[in-house]
């Protein structure tokens, strides 16, 4: 008998919670574009699939350049009108500036308190500010100049042994991403972290730490947009 009247109690809680979450997005979001049929709860998640530019393509040529799309929980504007983006990103870029709070952020950029996860505001700016004072200067890269050239003469060298003694063909894109990251590496740390010459311990480590920051930075985590998923022990993402 207890157990008919938690059960029943939980579902008239639930019901009221998602009246209210409906009602509450009517009315705020009134004004918004054009907008395919939605699922309750999921919303268009069931229309996002890959490759994610064609869906988007078929559904801007179905309902125009700009249309509403609601992922979940989070409300999205799609914008494919090159005046319509120009316009968002001139005449409103500080209303759009924002950036959206995701789990990625809150495990990866410590809390959202990097300057490519903050929020738009003062402590943004700040960092901003910072950025482009001690890092990004004239003089701070001046200081510098002696790793990026050091790490270009090493790629250079590579080339030139690699064909040698005849045409050989090369892959370029591990090659460039080596000396981008023992630039910054050195730059950072005054180590080198990538390369066949590089092979310690340490060394393997880092790339292994750098690649699944990459890979659960790049991947969605369903949570995002279905935070009801965070109530039961779900997502290999967030414990990793």
């Amino acid at each position: 008998m207890e157990d008919i009247w938690l059960y029943t109690s939980l579902t008239v809680v639930f019901l009221l919670f998602a009246f209210k979450v409906l009602l509450h997005r009517r009315r705020n979001h009134g004004n918004l574009p054009p907008s395919p049929p939605a699922f309750p709860v999921l919303g268009h998640l069931h229309l996002m699939k890959l490759p994610f530019h064609r869906a988007l393509q078929t559904l801007s040529e179905k309902y125009g350049p700009i249309f509403a799309l609601r992922l979940g929980s989070r409300p999205v504007v799609v914008v494919s009108s090159p005046s319509a983006v120009e316009e968002c990103f001139t005449k409103n870029d500080i209303v759009l500036a924002n950036r959206p709070y995701f789990l990625t952020g809150k495990h990866l950029c410590y809390n959202h308190t990097t300057v490519e996860a903050l929020p738009y505001g003062e402590d943004w700016r700040n960092l901003r500010r910072l950025c482009s004072i001690e890092i990004l200067s004239s003089n701070r890269l001046n200081m510098f100049l002696g790793i990026r050239s050091d790490e270009v003469k090493l790629l250079l060298r590579r080339l030139s042994q690699d064909s040698r003694d005849k045409f050989a063909k090369v892959e370029l894109k591990p090659l460039f991403s080596n000396l981008t990251f023992n630039t910054m590496t050195r730059t950072i740390a005054g180590k080198r972290y990538h390369g066949e010459e590089v092979g310690t311990e340490e060394v393997k480590q880092f790339r292994e730490i750098i690649g699944e920051i990459f890979e659960l930075a790049g991947n969605s985590n369903p949570m995002d947009y279905l935070p009801i998923l965070e109530w039961v022990d779900y997502g290999v993402t967030r414990r990793s």
